[in-house]
């Protein structure tokens, strides 16, 4: 009767130990996904295939989610919210919507990658250049600072995607570190001078046609052109502000659990993931181009190190969306 008891209790044992993944893989989370869908992809499927647990992604934009987020409330499905840029983090942030995120995981990316808040996490990080046609601009012909672009000098000469997040999370850190006058001034003056597009890609495209001298975006853009045909960036060259300017800004993108998640223990071991070196890893060998992190990972070796950007310390739990659009609409940008 004992052997018997003891092999029921082994079966049962064994049983449970498969019925668990199974439940996850049942339930999983779900992810409103502003990220990269590729990257994002790859960190699902590697996440699931250590962990058991399915995530099912809904891709979508930074705003267009964080506005969602805080319309759905405490009835929203998701699980986790992965975004490009800080503000959208910050506005869910603003609205109490997120859960701490676990400390284990806080622990995994350096102090300047992530809120001071804690209540969610640097998962990648993108910095802002000017890219400029090789052909029409020499080095030393190149504004010093974002803020030169004001200038009447460079009235026709440059571009910018107004309407998209890169953008706006670009002047929300010139808010944050010039204060609103100075901003409100500078977007004014732009008006004046730059070409309107609508993405960076199309952006860094004009400047390679040579419709345009230089245009901000992120840098990403021309990497990833580069490691496929170079068609649109052969004539191109990437210019870093550098010296904390606010063009040295590095957009930090994010990773937060919903306070309202049903499932927050999976919802925090994927978070966990992301910032740790499987996730991490994906930023190193992937084709995002975007920077990695998490402490003692290394992002793609043809990005100039991070360290070496030398960007403007910006708090990005502060970073405001609603008086960037606010200014940007009254400026006559959006």
């Amino acid at each position: 009767m004992k052997s018997a008891l003891s092999t029921l209790a082994g079966a049962a044992l064994a049983i449970g130990l498969f019925v668990a993944p199974a439940m996850a893989q049942e339930d999983g989370i779900i992810v409103y996904n502003a990220q990269h869908e590729s990257m994002a992809k790859e960190w699902a499927e590697g996440f699931t295939k250590e962990t058991g647990i399915k995530v099912t992604l809904r891709n979508g934009g930074d705003s267009d989610f964080s506005n969602q987020i805080v319309a759905e409330g405490a009835a929203s499905p998701a699980d986790v919210f992965l975004t490009e840029n800080s503000p959208a983090m910050a506005l869910v942030e603003a609205s109490g919507l997120f859960a701490p995120v676990d400390a284990d995981t806080l622990a995994q990316i350096p102090r300047e990658y992530q809120p001071t808040t804690g209540k969610w996490v640097g998962v990648a990080a993108r910095s802002t250049v000017f890219a400029y046609n090789k052909t029409k601009l020499n080095a030393d012909q190149l504004p010093k600072s974002l803020l030169d672009l004001a200038d009447p000098s460079w009235k026709g000469r440059w571009a910018a995607s107004p309407s998209g997040a890169d953008f706006q999370a670009i002047v929300s850190a010139l808010l944050q570190l010039k204060g609103e006058p100075a901003t409100a001034d500078w977007l004014k003056a732009i008006k004046e001078n730059f070409t309107a597009y609508k993405g960076n890609g199309t952006v860094m495209k004009a400047v390679n046609a040579g419709e345009i001298e230089g245009g901000v975006i992120y840098h990403y853009y021309y990497f990833g052109d580069q490691a496929k045909t170079g068609e649109n960036s052969g004539n191109v060259e990437l210019h870093y502000f550098k010296n904390q300017d606010p063009g040295a800004f590095v957009s930090i993108s994010g990773g937060g659990v919903l306070a309202s998640s049903k499932h927050p223990k999976e919802a925090q071991a994927f978070l966990k993931w992301v910032t740790g070196k499987g996730g991490q890893d994906v930023l190193t060998t992937g084709t995002s181009y975007e920077y990695a992190v998490g402490k003692g990972a290394e992002s793609n070796p043809k990005l100039v190190p991070l360290a070496d950007l030398q960007a403007p310390k910006v708090d990005p739990a502060t970073l405001n969306s609603k008086k960037v659009t606010d200014l940007m609409t009254a400026a006559g940008l959006l």
